[in-house]
């Protein structure tokens, strides 16, 4: 399947660890919930989601497969998805699930989603062969091995 790298990121409770998977690779990286650099990597998203919602309403040549990642809650469970595509409604987003669920259960693959700004952790697209964005991703890059990493980097484009 040709789909940009995929990232689920699972926070479970505060201080608990997490689940990080990314498509392509399959492996899962251990993120506690209060990581620092994660922590930093979604508020850099969310402070540059305006510029990247204007961009995706009109994308510039060379630019495609814009992505949001949407952050699901299940009871005390909580898990990060990307959403494509996506499109904005009357009341926020809405869109597909493009990962599978490994920690919470009300939410299935491809399934249909709405969802708020307030949910929204991450987005992406891809720019000349190219991943921009995906900040959450690029901190997952630096938990996975080596070997991993450089897969990702050189099969889904990713500069970081």
């Amino acid at each position: 399947m040709k789909v940009l790298a995929r990232a689920v990121l699972s926070l479970m409770l505060a201080f608990a660890p997490a689940h990080v998977q990314a498509q392509g690779d399959d492996k899962t990286v251990m993120v506690r919930s209060d990581d620092p650099e994660m922590t930093a990597a979604i508020e850099q998203a969310r402070a540059s989601l305006d510029d990247f919602l204007a961009l995706s309403e009109a994308p510039p040549p060379g630019t495609d497969k814009f992505k949001l990642k949407v952050m699901i809650v299940d009871g005390d469970a909580t898990e990060h998805f990307w959403v494509i595509p996506f499109k904005r409604t009357a009341t926020g987003f809405a869109g597909i699930l493009a990962n599978e669920p490994e920690i919470v259960q009300n939410v299935v693959y491809g399934q249909y989603i709405e969802f708020s700004r307030d949910d929204i952790s991450d987005w992406g697209y891809i720019r000349d062969g190219h991943q921009v964005g995906s900040y959450t991703v690029c901190v997952m890059l630096k938990k996975m091995s080596e070997q991993d990493a450089d897969d990702l980097r050189s099969n889904y484009g990713f500069d970081c």
